[in-house]
Order: C-alpha cells, then sequence, then structure tokens
C-alpha cells in the first residue's frame, strides 16, 4: 500500500494510531496496525508526518467519550499543521455513534466501528481516495491467532482477549450494544496464539474479555475457562498468566482450583462486583446479591490462601441512598480488598439506568467516590506495609520515568498498568527478567524493595 505524487517517488502510506480505553482496545488497535503493516503501510508514532490518522475510541463513561473527542480534535488540526491527508475513527465510539460524529466534526473521513477493525487496510485506501463515509454494522468480527499483531505493551508483558462481546444485561452499561453478543475464540487458536507470544519473547500474558468466566459457553455449550487455563500452563516459555474481568456469578470452583494448583497462574482475581447493597445490585440488574458475594470472596480465599483481589464499583447509582452507599463503605472495610477502582456513576443514553428516576448530583456522585477512594487508600497502604520484609519474584518493566537509575518491577499482586508498582534501585535487571525482590517501604498504592541473590 502506497502513495506517490508527481513531485516524489512513490513510498509506503505512514499511518498513525491512537488507542484510548481499556486493554480489549489495545488489543483491537494492535490488531489493525499488524493489518495495516502486512498491507504494506509504515506505522509511525509522529502524528506530524502521518498521511492518515485513526483514532480508536472508548465510549465506557461519559470522561471516555471526552477523552475520545478531544482526541480526534487534536488529531484533526494534523489536517492543517501536518502531513495528514485522512481521519479514521474506529471503535466503540463509532459504533455507538457514527451519524453524530459525521456531523459534528467534518474533519472526520471515516468511521468504523468494533465489527470493522479487519477492514482497516481497504478503509484507509478509500479515504486516500477521496471517499468519505461510515461504516458501521452489526459487531460479529472476532480475532484469531492467524491475523497480525503489532504489540504496544512492553516486550515482555502481552494481552489475549479470549472472547469478545457480553451477553449480561447490566442496566447502566452500554458495552452489549457496541461490542456485541458474547463470542468465544476456540481453545486451540489461543494456545496457538500464546505460543508465538512466548517466541517473540513474551514472559506475561493478561487474559482478558468482557466476562471471562462465560468463556466457551457459546463454542463448545459449557463453560471451558478452567480447561482453557489448564491447556495455557503448558505453553513454554510463558511464566505468569494473569485473569482479569471474572464475573462473580460464574467464577466456579473448577476455576478456583486450576488457579490454586498452577504456578504459572497468578494468585491474583480481577472481580467486579459495582456495588454491595441489594437494592442497588437489583437496580443495576446485577445476577447474584450480597449474600452470594460473601460466599464467593471466602471460597475464593479458602482455596487460593494469599490470593490477590481487585474490585471495581461504581458510586452515585441512581437511587443510591446514605444507607446502600455507607453498606458499600462497611463492606469494603470487611473485605480488605488489595486493589479497587471507585467511579461515580456515568448517565449514558441508550440504557435502562439513564431513565431511572432518582438521579443522584454530580457533586454527590463525586463526594462518594472521593470517600470511598480515601478509605481503600488507608486499606491499601495498610496492606502494602504488612508486606515489608517478604520476598516476593518480580518481573522487571524497565527504568521508571523519574530515573534510570530506579527500575520498575511488578509482583503477582501488581497488574499490568492498572496497579501500583515496585521500585528498585540497588541492582541493574534487564527488562523482562524475574528476580526475587524482598519490600522494604510500603506506600498508598507502591512498594520500594530490593533484588536480593
Amino acid at each position: 500500500m502506497s502513495t506517490s505524487s508527481s513531485a516524489a517517488p512513490t513510498r509506503p502510506i505512514k499511518v498513525g494510531m491512537v488507542s484510548l480505553g481499556c486493554a480489549k482496545n489495545l488489543v483491537d488497535s494492535e490488531v489493525m496496525m499488524g493489518l495495516l503493516a502486512r498491507a504494506g503501510c509504515e506505522l509511525t508514532q509522529d502524528p506530524q508526518s502521518a498521511d492518515v490518522l485513526v483514532v480508536n475510541t472508548c465510549t465506557f463513561i461519559g470522561p471516555a467519550k471526552e477523552e475520545s473527542i478531544d482526541t480526534i480534535l487534536e488529531m484533526a488540526r494534523y489536517k492543517e499543521e501536518g502531513n495528514c491527508k485522512a481521519l479514521i475513527v474506529a471503535g466503540c465510539m463509532g459504533t455507538r455513534y457514527k451519524e453524530e460524529l459525521m456531523e459534528a466534526m467534518p474533519e472526520i473521513d471515516a468511521v468504523i466501528g468494533t465489527g470493522e477493525i479487519d477492514q482497516i487496510p481497504e478503509v484507509v485506501q478509500r479515504v486516500l481516495g477521496g471517499e468519505t463515509f461510515a461504516q458501521v454494522g452489526t459487531p460479529t468480527f472476532l480475532y484469531d491467532h492467524t491475523l497480525p499483531r503489532i504489540r504496544a505493551t512492553r516486550p515482555h508483558t502481552a494481552f489475549i482477549k479470549i472472547s469478545e462481546g457480553c451477553n449480561h444485561p447490566c442496566a447502566f452499561c452500554i458495552i452489549p450494544a457496541v461490542r456485541g453478543r458474547h463470542r468465544s475464540r476456540p481453545i486451540e487458536s489461543i494456545v496457538d496464539e500464546a505460543k508465538r507470544l512466548a517466541d517473540e519473547g513474551v514472559r506475561e500474558v493478561v487474559l482478558i474479555a468482557q466476562d471471562t468466566t462465560w468463556y466457551g459457553r457459546d463454542l463448545y455449550g459449557e463453560f471451558k475457562l478452567a480447561e482453557l487455563l489448564a491447556r495455557l500452563v503448558r505453553v513454554e516459555g510463558i511464566d505468569w498468566f494473569r485473569l482479569f474481568y471474572a464475573y462473580p456469578t460464574h467464577l466456579s470452583d473448577a476455576i478456583l482450583d486450576v488457579i490454586a494448583a498452577e504456578p504459572k497462574l497468578c494468585k491474583y482475581i480481577e472481580l467486579p462486583l459495582q456495588h454491595a447493597s441489594d437494592r442497588v445490585l437489583k437496580a443495576m440488574r446485577r445476577k447474584g446479591d450480597r449474600a452470594h458475594i460473601d460466599r464467593l470472596i471466602e471460597r475464593i480465599r479458602a482455596k487460593i490462601p494469599n490470593v490477590t483481589l481487585r474490585s471495581s464499583f461504581i458510586v452515585g447509582y441512581p437511587g443510591e441512598s446514605d444507607a446502600d452507599f455507607e453498606e458499600l463503605l462497611q463492606f469494603l472495610r470487611e473485605v480488605r480488598f488489595d486493589h479497587v477502582g471507585i467511579f461515580a456513576y456515568s448517565q449514558e443514553e441508550g440504557t435502562p439506568a439513564a431513565q431511572m428516576p432518582g438521579q443522584i448530583p454530580e457533586e454527590v456522585k463525586a463526594e462518594r467516590r472521593h470517600l470511598a477512594m480515601e478509605l481503600q487508600r488507608s486499606i491499601s497502604r495498610e496492606i502494602n506495609r504488612s508486606l515489608v520484609g517478604q520476598v516476593f519474584p518480580m518481573i522487571v518493566d524497565g527504568p521508571s520515568e523519574e530515573s534510570d537509575l530506579v527500575l520498575v518491577a511488578r509482583g503477582e499482586r501488581q497488574a499490568p498498568d492498572i496497579d501500583g508498582v515496585t521500585y528498585i534501585a540497588n541492582k541493574p535487571v534487564r527488562p523482562g527478567e524475574i528476580v526475587p525482590v524482598r519490600v522494604r517501604e510500603g506506600h498508598d498504592y507502591d512498594l520500594v524493595g530490593e533484588v536480593v541473590e
């Protein structure tokens, strides 16, 4: 794929990619970059020099939409200030707002959705040929091991998306509308991808999906995550597999047992619970109640001693009372999660929750989020201080942004990009190495340690 003019010889088309949002979106961006490179494009990190700019957008909550719009407008500037001849908007926002985007921002040349990312080389050719269009259909695309990926993560860490879409009816969430119904990749495809990543030097793989515990139900007629995990740990060269997005009602004993038994499986579970009040959970249309959550956490900790638990919660949901919020705070005090994300409810058009009575004022939502985050900050600090003196295997990511003399490392309890890190400075270690580290200091979110012999 090349471009030419009367004044210059034919050269590859330069494409710049901006990826926003979650790790699932990042995988989509990596696949698009792989397809573009295979088609002969030159990828560039310099938007000033790009012939085409692609913004892979997020639309999960209000702040994500604002970031996407700001980034689109920022990239549109390069049509005037740089070499950009075409601007493409891709991903979740494209699926959700295709007409609105084209009308509101004439700088956009094409909009594609989450189901069209495999068509990105053709889309680039069409926009450079002068077309302006929106190409968005019902999302059915599912990448597999045969498609190229150019990873944007550290060389030793990679994400594998084991399925796409979601079947859950959560009242606050737009994801099923923009990602489609749940669809699983075959076990063999995922294992083959893991082998390829191992050959590329990857030592840590994070398994992601909208709901990893639903894996296999559509393809095999039964849940297959436990079997997938048991197959993956046999892949040579990869030291750690980490599991994200485990929906609480489908986290079975079989899954917990294989995590407990297999050394390669990080003793780490990301469990998005959203709330602890039965009244709010029912309004959210979440399956399971508080009693189920309490039993689940007890079961997890019984089966996997020293497990690291991460969760996420929404505050300020329509109708959430002071008593509901206090119940959530008490739940956080009792359970003492290692890592927690707190989100202020975002009123998303097209979702049932957006029409519910009892919408909470923004200032109340902000205050509740602040209170919950401050509580969790103190819990995290206490947990981190309890780790002082202990030794953990940690993977070294590389020099810190502040100083080349300080390295950033992570243990099993620290997932890439969303949790704290461990700073070490007493010994040079190559990125990607896994070394024993003794914790010297515990802070709100980060640790300070030293490599031990």
